[in-house]
């Protein structure tokens, strides 16, 4: 994913959801921060995930991953959790309609994720006027810049209802 970001999404950032009708192919959104720990990784997959890289720190070493790794599902939460909160500002909230994850590299105890977006296709619906489907690329990264997880999601969006203007949006 290259190019600048063009909004930040933020409880302090002022940005407003939007409609179908307001976004953009290129469209660029950043989420605020989460900092991970052993305890959230742990916690997570002990009700989860519970496999022993995502458990025990010593267990892990022994593994590919060289030490504790939160598992992808955990990533995936938080990933959802900064784009409902302060990364993907979609009228009606996000609703998803399918996607495909991948996890390049481990989310580690020390890791601090923030999620970078673009949308990627904007489809109208055809049978239902009042929504369309937006497709999303985002990245969650550490601190580093790392990418933790990819996602490439569709989600259904509302259209503006006829009645509200452009300009009259909150």
């Amino acid at each position: 994913m290259q190019g600048n970001v063009t909004a930040s999404y933020g409880t302090s950032a002022g940005v407003q959801p939007m409609y179908l009708d307001d976004r953009a192919v290129g469209d660029r959104f950043k989420s605020e921060e989460h900092a991970m720990d052993e305890g959230q990784i742990m916690a997570f997959a002990a009700q989860f995930d519970p496999q022993p890289f995502h458990l025990d720190d010593a267990a892990a070493r022994d593994t590919l991953f060289g030490g504790l790794a939160a598992s992808g599902w955990h990533t995936a939460a938080i990933t959802m959790r900064l784009q409902v909160s302060t990364g993907l500002p979609v009228a009606g909230r996000i609703i998803g309609a399918g996607c495909e994850l991948n996890w390049p590299r481990p989310t580690r105890p020390t890791d601090v994720l923030h999620v970078v977006s673009e949308v990627i296709e904007i489809s109208p619906s055809r049978s239902k006027p009042d929504r369309g489907m937006v497709t999303v690329q985002s990245e969650t990264r550490n601190q580093h810049g790392e990418v933790v997880q990819t996602a490439t999601v569709r989600i259904v969006v509302p259209r503006r209802p006829a009645h509200q203007a452009k300009d009259a949006a909150p």
